[in-house]
């Protein structure tokens, strides 16, 4: 099964792509969307779509593992990366692919055993868990690749 893992927003929309072959995860790629500061904001979102639409034909994922958002502080920016992930579902609704919705804490337990890990300590199991050199680079991509592992185990239970 080929997960496809997304970090919403609307600067830079994260992505990583894993298979997993019964418990067996494989690291396929990540990066990031980013959109050009200088365009107005509708230009952004379609970007992200566009993008993402690009992504999903390129990768074929069986499913797609979505993280919701958690804001504290900034309404502001909040709306604007709701706004982005409402484009990111919508894509991924027009490609007709399972959803998995994550709350960051449900990353952070499914790749830590630890809710309250810190990213650095997420980041670390992402590069274990999928055998890799180093920490993807951006952020938003090593978060990506652990919303795709995390997305992974839980679509594959949606299947059996």
């Amino acid at each position: 099964m080929k997960i496809l893992g997304i970090d919403p927003g609307f600067d830079r929309t994260g992505w990583g792509v894993i298979s997993d072959d019964g418990g067996r995860l494989t690291y396929i790629a990540c990066g990031c969307l980013q959109t050009d500061k200088n365009d107005n904001f509708s230009l952004r979102l379609q970007s992200v779509r566009d993008e993402l639409a690009l992504l999903i034909r390129t990768h074929a994922p069986d499913a797609v593992a979505v993280e919701h958002l958690f804001f504290q502080t900034n309404a502001k920016t909040a709306i604007k990366v709701g706004m982005a992930r409402g484009v990111v579902l919508l894509a991924i609704a027009d490609a007709g692919l399972p959803l998995v919705e994550l709350t960051p804490n449900q990353v952070k337990q499914g790749t830590t055993g630890h809710g309250k890990a810190d990213k650095k300590q997420v980041q670390e199991m992402v590069v274990r868990l999928l055998k890799l050199k180093e920490t993807p680079k951006p952020d938003d991509a090593a978060d990506a690749l652990a919303i795709a592992i995390v997305g992974a185990t839980i679509a594959h239970s949606r299947r059996s």
